[in-house]
């Protein structure tokens, strides 16, 4: 490949989006971003979940618009405009279709006539490795191979810039591997036709495998808080010591404290008090997790990558349990190393009974929102409180998926610790199980 030029594809300054309300209604997820995205490199969006990263791919593809900022395509005197395709995670196929016709979909809305739509979707075809099924429907191909028609799809078109919103986390890891490696060699012998490829990526081998610059978001909200540059030659080997540094590095990146939780410090849990948006991570995973670490060969501290290797975990998967346990005080985290607290200690050495109270009382005095429900179930005569209530304050901080989520999260913590109870039927919350 050539080196990159200066020519700006994508300039993006100051983005900032928003979903619901302005002010303290709304969740915002992006804030401050800019990008620019250069002639002949692939660039990667790198960070946790609830990093707006997706929400700037749909920006630049023009399927969402920001909040504020802009989304420019500089075009240099005598050049065709620019042009973006996108593949995404969920292959988003119509199942009613066949290979070709899927393929075709982009060129027939585009009212390219059908012999060139023809001629030209059956070259994606074979040129992504599916050549001779063409007539089979999507219900009849692998993951994989499904993924492969999204990327025909997308190039059939001939876009200056192919977006990519996690597109191999979908399948089994030696078919993502295929993909990716097909991928690269497509691109690094031009046989694509595409100027640059942005995509978004949680897993930090893939990013570090397949990028020429790996751009990381701090969470909730995101912004660009680092610019790696990746120098090695393709094709790049993991098991080279190089490789690994850039991992490491990458890793010790994403768990410097006030660094990739933004201007906050709040981590993966965006706003104060009750407003954190807490992930779905069951009790029986923490409690795994510190097991893990308190035993040999860790002993009660381990490098993040050697965990994640070891626990067959990717980084997007191993985030969010070890960020739950720092918010618990189970855990601290700092330069790609999670150490576990003597109280995390102790629970890894405790009995049922004791595990289950030491829990309760960290659940009630370090998840704002699980002291909150304990609170006015104390100070009720009934002990008892409709979940309405809390959904309805957390609608007011976060997006109702965001709410529901981070209730569910604390009722299954709350249930194991036996801090208080949850009647589904009643959806009532009590201090004794009112079912």
């Amino acid at each position: 490949m050539t080196a990159i030029d200066d020519r700006h594809l994508v300039d993006v300054r100051h983005v900032r989006h928003q979903y619901g309300k302005p002010g303290a209604g709304g969740q915002l997820v992006l804030d401050d971003v800019d990008l620019t995205l250069f002639d002949n490199e692939i660039v990667g969006l790198l960070g946790r979940s609830g990093s707006g990263k997706s929400t700037l791919l749909r920006s630049i593809a023009g399927l969402i618009h920001p909040t504020s900022g802009d989304v420019a395509f500089p075009k240099a005197a005598g050049q065709a405009p620019t042009t973006v395709s996108m593949v995404f995670q969920s292959f988003a196929l119509f199942p009613w279709l066949t290979v070709l016709q899927n393929v075709e979909v982009g060129l027939e809305a585009k009212r390219t006539p059908p012999e060139e739509r023809r001629r030209r979707a059956l070259a994606a075809i074979d040129l992504i490795g599916l050549d001779g099924f063409e007539n089979a429907y999507p219900k009849e191909l692998s993951g994989g191979m499904r993924q492969r028609v999204g990327l025909a799809r997308a190039l059939v078109v001939d876009p200056t810039i192919l977006l990519m919103d996690e597109p191999f986390s979908a399948l089994d890891v030696l078919t993502a591997e295929t993909l990716r490696t097909d991928l690269l060699d497509l691109w690094c012998e031009g046989r694509m036709g595409i100027k640059s490829i942005l995509m978004v990526t949680h897993n930090i081998e893939e990013a570090v495998l397949m990028c020429d610059r790996i751009l990381v978001f701090s969470s909730n909200p995101g912004r660009i808080v680092a610019e790696i540059k990746v120098d090695l030659p393709q094709p790049r080997n993991r098991q080279n010591p190089a490789f690994r540094r850039l991992v490491d590095q990458i890793y010790a990146r994403m768990t410097q404290r006030g660094a990739v939780e933004g201007r906050r410090g709040d981590g993966v849990f965006p706003g104060l008090g009750v407003g954190m948006v807490l992930p779905r991570v069951s009790t029986n995973t923490l409690a795994g997790l510190m097991e893990a670490i308190h035993a040999a060969p860790f002993n009660g501290k381990a490098h993040l990558p050697d965990l994640a290797g070891a626990l067959h975990y990717e980084a997007d998967e191993l985030f969010p349990i070890a960020e739950t346990l720092q918010l618990l005080r189970f855990a601290e985290l700092e330069g790609g190393d999670i150490r576990l607290t003597s109280e995390a200690r102790r629970y890894a050495e405790a009995d049922v009974d004791g595990r289950k109270q030491l829990f309760a009382q960290h659940l009630i005095a370090y998840v704002p929102l699980a002291g909150h429900i304990r609170r006015v179930l104390d100070d009720r005569a009934s002990h008892q409180a409709p979940a309405r209530r809390f959904r309805d304050e957390l609608e007011d901080l976060m997006t109702p998926e965001d709410a529901d989520q981070t209730l569910k999260a604390v009722t299954n913590w709350a249930r194991y610790a036996e801090a208080f109870a949850y009647g589904e039927s009643a959806d009532l919350f009590s201090l004794d199980d009112p079912e």
